[in-house]
């Protein structure tokens, strides 16, 4: 792929990035659930479109596990996105299974060193965070996805790690 068009895409990939996380965290703040299911529906789509645009990116790289990191986060996000409609205590079943994915998809992007250090650990940190999220409510816990401490004080690491992605992409080739 020509360098231009790559950079395309990497433009592309890092404001879906920014889009998810921006309207990811503004859902979880917004007190009205049809503000906060069009928040996460937006939030949603630009993560899936992002994921899927670094999939293939680090497909062509040969970064095996880094592309099937992504691969499995724009699934768990599409988990995600089909549960947000039910409203909070609805989409339960679809936030458990898709958070249980983005662990295992920042895991799988984070351990090998195809991003910073201060990236990779607050991916590792993610991932850990949604994994106890993902078994509390596998062991029959009601867990909102808008309940703290968790899941609510681990959005933030995983914006931190978006933030993260989008640096690498802007510094990639600028």
């Amino acid at each position: 792929m020509n360098p231009t068009a790559q950079r395309s895409l990497d433009i592309v990939a890092a404001v879906g990035l920014g889009v998810g996380a921006v309207f990811g965290l503004a859902g979880t703040f917004v007190p009205q659930d049809s503000l906060r299911q069009l928040f996460w529906a937006i939030d949603g789509v630009g993560l899936i479109v992002a994921t899927a645009l670094l999939t293939v990116k680090f497909l062509r790289r040969g970064s095996d596990f880094v592309a099937a990191g992504f691969l499995v986060f724009a699934i768990g996000e599409s988990l995600l996105v089909s549960g947000t409609a039910a409203g909070l205590a609805g989409s339960v079943p679809s936030f458990g299974g898709g958070v249980a994915l983005w662990a295992a998809a920042l895991l799988l992007v984070s351990v090998p060193k195809e991003f910073a250090t201060w990236v990779r650990a607050a991916g590792i940190v993610g991932s850990l965070l949604f994994l106890t999220v993902a078994a509390r409510i596998f062991w029959g816990e009601l867990l909102l996805p808008t309940s703290a401490p968790l899941p609510f004080y681990a959005y933030p690491v995983l914006v931190i790690t978006f933030i993260g992605w989008i640096w690498t992409l802007v510094k990639d080739k600028a």
